[in-house]
């Protein structure tokens, strides 16, 4: 008997605030024994728990529906703002599943009376506003949004843990607001509702030169707030932002998500945000512009503090200034406790790399020398502590000048799911593995940045490479649908849509146009379909799409595609491009982004020519750039083999049929030349090795992944490293960047070797294939449709591999083996009859726990 577990409503566990209409269920499917399958379910909504039975279900009943279906399930029954709906699932007309709920946000009836309001300070504002409770309270939520970021406070204390709140969006388009249960913090009588606000991208004033000081939105912080009160006895009460609210300058001098912070501590009000507090001499709030973005509900994951370190080593590096090393590259702030005198300020330099006795801060693309510095000045008062509200820092070393303090690091990052764990025998992998997941998350900050140091930035072409990998570590279903959405209001008129997203209008001539990087749209979507199988996301970013590629096609030269950006940083290139011609690359992500934009279409039935533009320039890059007689591409004007310009168009099947062993072999000859080393940049890095493993190369490919010596990922680990980096140099500008750290993919892919396939997770193929210098690898993912795990283990030339397969999924295990005969398949009876493929006996299952052994496995 089925059993549904994990049930979401819009891939969130009871989730406060969904803005959308028809929002959508799942669950997972458990089952015990072999090939079972979900052939109907039955879903219910009512507006009490209590009501969930197919008698008295209240809101819907979709009755028995015929379908293994088990995610995107649409409710179809009344929605309202603002209230809570429960839900439940059967299977097969088994239990029905434990009840869980969601709750509306404010759809279409908005923030009704309240306004933004704001006002002229001499620091970040501080607002407040009093109000009276008069019974007991069943229910209050506060909607809010506080551009660039709002610390909510009510009753003196923050109605969340969320920091950087809420999410950075393109806020001509885009304004996000966040839903608060604050039912536990009202109190009988006097109340206070209050809110700190920075800056963040709303109304940054560092100079820069991404132009983020100078955006269609720039402008000081402002607030808009409702607070909805319900009674016990029906009544309802609301408190919104007006001109009743009352503001001041608080203790926050300056912030800035370049420079850092200042705080002055002998500005504090203590209490300011409880009843009792004096504000008699603060201003009257002043109702400001609203910004032009709509209003919207923010579904992705908040940004939280996620861990807190105490330094590994600190050095009084010479008279009054220290240096803390933590032990780890992230990104976040430091938390302070020092006891000193009234205006003595305390200094915090943060960085990656330590050079001449002083924490390295620097970034010439802001004005000024103050980069990642926070100023605290003491007020006196004893033992006082503090921490950054509205900035977060790159950083592993911090230098503390003022006086002496206890200094912890504050990790902070979008909190989102862990989907996958790994484990192997080979410690590199493992330690690849690691550091790319502590990159990643360092890089998601509502938005996936660059480096959590230099830009933070939402570059496209980081995106785009980093996708599968990031998809394959972490439950990115929630955070990716809000960047598509951030890269479609990024769009301009004329379909184009700029090399980072969310913008300020740089992005469309600078840096661009580069086609491997915003071609991201495309594949992105394609990759939320083949993880989640989320079709309406696809639908719904169509027509924005089909103007994109609209765009692209419509400036092919000669059947190619201008790019002027290439394949960043390969080896000896530190300064950007590789010497190739990037019409290469170019012609190549576009062609990718046709194939995938067909198979969008395909799912959504929308026709479309995309097949035949793949197809022509396939034939365009093939004509100028194929070299038939030598079997592998070049640039007329760079005669040296490059790996990229042959991995990327074998990786996107461009290559001739009749042609692809010879370029493959070229590549493999080439990588063997170079000692086995690697000469790509961040397109060509994460293609390269499940290139060489495709075609028989795995040896070769195993060499290039445990090489130690520049360059390599293990030149960067021998010099310390605990994340990846920007550049393969030991002078590497980042040290927290994601792009060339893409050899997690292959790990996963062909060292555990689990590849999912398509359409949520509905096939996967198991195949480890590249087991050259490993005895065993092991891999454990959370799919939408539940638990994928894969085991293998090999002593001598016996190999035992074991699969674990969800409900809803097929699964294609290639067992490594001379010949059929040699493996024992356990349960044999549900596996069916393999068949012998190069090496591999070949098996396909349905859900359950399989192990599989082969006695002749190389």
């Amino acid at each position: 008997m089925l059993t549904p577990r994990s049930l979401k409503t819009e891939y969130a566990v009871q989730p406060l605030g969904v803005d959308v209409p028809r929002p959508r269920f799942s669950w997972v499917a458990d089952a015990p024994g072999h090939g079972a399958t979900q052939t109907a379910y039955q879903v219910l909504v009512a507006s009490a728990p209590e009501l969930l039975t197919p008698e008295r279900a209240d809101l819907w009943d979709s009755g028995k529906v015929e379908s293994a279906r088990t995610f995107g399930i649409e409710y179809d029954g009344p929605a309202a703002a603002r209230t809570r709906y429960h839900w439940t699932v059967r299977l097969d007309e088994g239990e029905w599943a434990e009840p869980t709920w969601f709750e509306t946000g404010l759809l279409d009836e908005g923030f009704g009376t309240a306004q933004w309001i704001g006002g002229a300070t001499d620091s970040a504002p501080l607002l407040r506003r009093g109000f009276a409770v008069d019974g007991k309270v069943r229910r209050a939520r506060l909607y809010a949004s506080g551009l660039g970021y709002a610390d909510l406070r009510l009753n003196g204390h923050a109605v969340s843990d969320a920091v950087l709140d809420p999410g950075f969006t393109a806020y001509d388009h885009t304004v996000l607001y966040v839903t608060h249960d604050v039912t536990a913090l009202l109190q009988a009588g006097d109340n206070v509702v209050g809110a700190e606000l920075g800056r963040g991208f709303f109304g940054l004033t560092s100079v820069n030169v991404w132009r983020w000081h100078d955006t269609p939105w720039t402008a000081d912080p402002r607030l808009i707030a409702r607070l909805v009160v319900e009674y016990d006895d029906g009544r309802v009460t609301e408190v919104v932002t007006d001109e009743a609210w009352r503001i001041t300058g608080g203790p926050t001098l300056s912030d800035s998500l370049y420079t850092g912070e200042t705080y002055d501590a002998r500005r504090a009000l203590p209490g300011w945000d409880a009843p009792g507090f004096d504000d008699s001499s603060w201003s009257a709030a002043a109702i400001v512009e609203a910004p032009k973005g709509k209003l919207t509900a923010q579904a992705h994951e908040p940004i939280r503090v996620i861990d807190t370190v105490d330094p590994v080593e600190v050095t009084e590096v010479r008279p009054g200034v220290w240096i803390a090393d933590f032990g780890r590259t992230v990104a976040g702030w430091t938390k302070l406790e020092v006891a000193a005198e009234a205006g003595t300020t305390i200094t915090l330099t943060h960085g990656e790399t330590v050079a001449d006795g002083n924490v390295a801060a620097w970034n010439v693309h802001v004005d000024g020398d103050r980069i990642q510095r926070d100023e605290y000045v003491a007020a006196g008062t004893g033992v006082e502590t503090w921490e950054s509200r509205f900035s977060y820092k790159g950083f592993r070393y911090v230098q503390l000048e003022g006086a002496p303090a206890r200094l912890q690091m504050r990790v902070v990052n979008s909190d989102v799911p862990s989907a996958t764990s790994f484990t192997s025998s080979q410690a590199p992998y493992e330690q690849f593995e690691h550091a790319m997941r502590r990159t990643i998350l360092s890089n998601l900050h509502g938005i996936p940045t660059d480096t959590p140091y230099f830009e933070k930035n939402g570059w496209t072409g980081d995106a785009q490479v980093g996708t599968p990998t990031m998809l394959a570590t972490l439950d990115l279903a929630r955070f990716f649908t809000k960047w598509l959405g951030d890269i479609r209001d990024s769009q301009a008129d004329s379909g184009q849509l700029p090399v980072i997203v969310p913008t300020s209008g740089w992005g469309f001539t600078d840096l661009s146009p580069a086609t491997e990087w915003p071609t991201v749209y495309p594949f992105l979507l394609r990759e939320m379909y083949r993880w989640y199988g989320d079709e309406r996301l696809l639908r719904e970013h169509w027509d924005s799409l089909t103007r994109y590629l609209a765009w692209e096609l419509d400036r092919v030269e000669d059947g190619l595609s201008v790019s002027v950006l290439g394949d960043w940083l390969p080896p000896g290139f530190g300064s950007g491009p590789a010497p190739e011609d990037r019409r290469l690359t170019g012609t190549a992500y576009l062609h990718r982004a046709c194939v995938v934009a067909a198979e969008i279409g395909e799912v959504i039935g929308q026709p479309n020519d995309y097949r035949k533009a793949a197809a022509e320039l396939a034939d365009g890059l093939n004509r100028a750039f194929l070299d038939r007689d030598a079997g592998r591409y070049r640039s007329a004007d760079d005669p040296d083999y490059r790996q990229t310009s042959n991995a990327v168009p074998l990786a996107f099947g461009i290559v001739p049929e009749d042609l692809a062993d010879r370029v493959a072999a070229g590549l493999a000859a080439d990588v063997e030349a170079r000692g086995f080393h690697l000469n790509t940049g961040c397109l060509g890095v994460g293609v390269l090795l499940p290139v060489l493993t495709k075609y028989g190369y795995g040896d070769v490919a195993t060499k290039v992944a445990l090489q130690r010596s520049y360059p390599s990922w293990g030149y960067w680990f021998d010099l310390g490293a605990d994340t990846m980096w920007e550049k393969w140099e030991d002078d590497s500008r980042s040290r927290n960047h994601y792009f060339q750290g893409t050899v997690v993919q292959w790990i996963f892919e062909n060292v555990a070797g689990l590849r999912v396939v398509d359409a949520g997770c509905e096939r996967i193929v198991v195949r480890p294939d590249a087991r050259d210098e490993v005895d065993s690898a092991s891999i454990r993912t959370e799919t939408i449709r539940g638990r994928v795990a894969v085991s293998w283990q090999r002593t001598g030339h016996v190999l035992s591999l074991d699969v674990q397969v969800p409900v809803g999924t097929t699964a294609e295990v290639h067992v490594p083996s001379a010949r059929a005969a040699d493996v024992e398949a356990v349960p044999r009876s549900f596996a069916g009859p393999p068949t012998d493929a190069d090496g591999y006996t070949v098996y396909t299952v349905g859900a359950g726990q399989w192990s599989f052994t082969s006695r002749s496995a190389s």
